[in-house]
């Protein structure tokens, strides 16, 4: 079997690599055969001392062969890297423990192995790269893959950090879908402090930052362009630089409206109020979140007002031009306070009109100091009789000047008086 090994091994003299590695593949399965088999025929054909003698000569001629056709053959592949060179070492180290004796012998970690050409071409994680390619690798901050807040990735996130200073509130941000991720992906410098800057050419307060993104994060991914587009429009309508971030400081997500939108806001107060350009604008200043707020709801109040409630629309301008917040209002609040002041405490609508902050007046409030009045017998709200309560008055006051200047009792009398109710 040693023989036909040989010969095997000196029919492999062929010139490319694989016939080189099938000559080493069947020396070493036949080898261990050969051990095998020596021992075997002990008593039969030869002693097994004399089997043993022969077979560690056979090792020492296969081995040789292999490892001059190897030399030979694979001497072209001297320029591998040193990351291959040392893992051939490796495992010829290995091969030869397991095949030949260690004495005697010629080392066969002095060729290299042959090595599957697909494998060789990767790159290791042992080997040895420049200083740039060090410095051009990016190493991911090791944030928590799953979370259920914020909370746990402040530490990690630059961006996060950062907007805690700001004032920003975190907890009311975690609880929308999907604005916890986007934050996380926004980068402090690139994404957020442009915004930051711009918000703060435009006026803005810095205590006002905090609030914009708490109630508006989405800001933070608008372009500048957009952004700019949107506030140099709102100037092209004539409202002043001011009036823009006092606007923007308390109706967060003016600015995420395009350009078409927010003249159509606009063109609609005008038209369904009959509104003059300046008292538009008037409107719109004091309450800015008319420019973001659905259509539907407005449409809805002006018509409760003028068909349940009985307003005229000369009055329905005046109502709106004094308290903007009647067009926001809730429609059952709306109509449960107007009854109570038009039904039951017989005001007429000119006064109502004349006093329309009644209107924006909790029912509550109202309803106990009416009481209170009617207790005293001086609920009196005719202009033209004697003892005459301003409505105005009548809501505006804190309890201890409405008690001395229109009730003319004590606070103590009007809140023994609010427990009877």
């Amino acid at each position: 079997m040693a023989s036909a090994c040989g010969q095997l091994c000196m029919r492999c003299s062929l010139s490319s690599k694989t016939a080189i590695w099938q000559c080493y593949y069947h020396v070493r399965h036949f080898i261990p055969r050969t051990r095998q088999m020596s021992k075997s025929f002990d008593g039969l054909f030869i002693t097994k001392s004399l089997a043993s003698t022969q077979t560690r000569l056979s090792w020492k001629l296969q081995m040789r062969c292999y490892s001059d056709l190897a030399e030979k053959h694979l001497s072209a592949d001297a320029k591998d890297s040193e990351h291959i060179r040392e893992l051939t070492k490796t495992d010829t180290a290995k091969i030869t423990n397991t095949l030949m004796p260690s004495t005697g012998v010629q080392s066969m970690t002095e060729h290299p192995m042959f090595l599957d050409l697909d494998d060789a071409g990767e790159s290791s994680a042992l080997e040895e790269i420049c200083d740039e390619e060090a410095i051009s690798i990016s190493i991911p901050t090791s944030l928590p893959p799953v979370s259920t807040s914020l909370r746990d990735y402040v530490e990690k996130s630059e961006t996060l950090t950062k907007l805690v200073q700001l004032g920003v509130n975190l907890w009311k941000l975690e609880q929308r879908p999907n604005v916890g991720s986007m934050l996380l992906r926004l980068d402090f410098k690139t994404d957020v402090v442009p915004r930051l800057m711009f918000l703060k050419e435009m006026g803005v307060e810095d205590s006002r930052i905090g609030y914009i993104i708490s109630h508006n994060p989405f800001i933070l991914s608008e372009s500048i362009e957009n952004l700019r587009d949107r506030v140099s429009y709102l100037k092209s309508r004539k409202f002043s630089s001011e009036t823009v971030a006092s606007m923007v400081s308390r109706a967060p997500y003016l600015l995420n409206f395009n350009v078409k939108r927010l003249d159509n806001r606009l063109g609609f107060y005008q038209q369904q109020l009959q509104l003059s350009a300046s008292n538009t604008r008037n409107i719109v200043a004091r309450l800015p979140r008319l420019l973001c707020v659905s259509l539907e709801p407005i449409k809805e109040n002006l018509k409760v007002c003028e068909i349940e409630l009985g307003f005229k629309k000369n009055e329905i301008q005046h109502i709106v031009l004094a308290v903007p917040k009647v067009l926001t209002a809730n429609k059952r609040k709306l109509t449960q306070i107007f009854d109570y002041i038009h039904n039951t405490m017989k005001v007429p609508h000119y006064l109502i009109t004349k006093f329309p902050q009644i209107l924006n007046t909790k029912y509550l409030r109202v309803r106990e100091r009416h009481l209170f009045l009617e207790y005293l017998q001086k609920a009196q709200y005719d202009p033209s009789l004697p003892n005459y309560i301003s409505l105005d008055r009548l809501v505006s006051l804190p309890d201890e000047a409405f008690c001395t200047e229109l009730a003319l009792a004590t606070v103590e009398d009007f809140y023994l008086f609010q427990k009877t109710l």
